[in-house]
């Protein structure tokens, strides 16, 4: 049965992979209007994280940047279909980069970089991208408990060489991993209570973030760059890194820890803000942070 389900994925891959730009657009629009609009899953939760982090708009913005967001899910979906049978010529034709000196400074300083990462756009573009170009990329990602869903998933993302840290017994992972100067990716912009995320601001509300990349960045000194890739409208993607987000020391490591995770929940609020249609306004990103 995973072997036929397996087979199954690759031929429609393909399909939607050979498919002119037009379909795919047109496909995703599809899987969008169908989740917002007609099965509304989560649409309440997207209307009032929107709502509440931008209550200057009006609701028809507001609306709209929701069900552009979910569209924009619906072409990363499609677009995973497309990394299935992508090749590394055709990939360096698809993505662009943007700050690419940001990440080239920062492994010359031979500690490894951790990549402060969120859910805008298509991330798994720019990773495999960095991948193809040489970049040894380790990402931080959960598994999925059904093993043919999970061999799919992985092998399709893992294409050109990035490894992947389960977040379960990961520091030894990640400490090999910036011993060796590869690139660590952090993705911060989901919900995170105790004992592993802290108390933080984000778009003015109060929540909770994972401390582990401050951890790690106060441990190891490695320097920290925020990476987010953004669509355009020709179906190409770029990849953009930020300057450096240098490691402060306030007080006690408890206090840098706190801080340095607000500051890091801070650049990723700007890139939210730059591109709202982007990013992933479906997740509870602001639960109540019990102690």
């Amino acid at each position: 049965m995973k072997t036929l389900f397996k087979n199954v994925f690759y031929f429609f891959a393909y399909l939607i992979f050979k498919s002119p730009l037009w379909f795919k657009e047109f496909l995703a629009f599809g899987i969008g209007v169908l989740w917002f609009d007609i099965l509304r899953i989560r649409r309440a939760v997207a209307m009032s994280n929107i709502q509440n982090s931008f209550p200057e708009i009006s609701l028809q913005k507001a609306t709209q940047i929701a069900r552009d967001s979910v569209i924009q899910m619906g072409r990363t979906i499609v677009d995973f279909n497309t990394l299935t049978w992508i090749s590394p010529e055709q990939l360096r034709e698809h993505v662009q980069f943007e700050g690419l000196e940001h990440i080239d400074r920062a492994l010359k300083q031979n500690k490894g970089v951790i990549v402060l990462g969120c859910h805008i756009a298509n991330g798994d573009f720019g990773i495999l991208a960095l991948s193809n170009f040489g970049y040894p990329m380790h990402l931080i990602s959960k598994r999925f408990s059904h093993l043919w869903l999970d061999e799919i998933w992985f092998s399709v993302r893992g294409r050109f060489g990035t490894q992947f840290i389960a977040p379960r017994n990961s520091p030894y992972e990640i400490l090999k991993a910036l011993k060796k100067n590869a690139c660590v990716i952090f993705v911060l912009d989901q919900f995170m209570g105790p004992p592993l995320g802290v108390r933080t601001v984000f778009f003015g509300r109060e929540t909770g973030t994972a401390m582990g990349l401050a951890l790690f960045a106060q441990k190891t000194g490695a320097p920290v760059v925020p990476c987010y890739s953004r669509r355009t409208a020709d179906g190409r993607y770029i990849v953009c890194f930020e300057p450096e987000v240098p490691f402060e020391e306030i007080g006690d490591k408890n206090k840098n820890v706190q801080y340095m995770t607000q500051k890091y929940t801070d650049r990723v609020e700007a890139i939210v803000r730059k591109y709202p249609e982007q990013w992933m306004w479906i997740h509870r990103r602001w639960k109540v942070f019990r102690e």
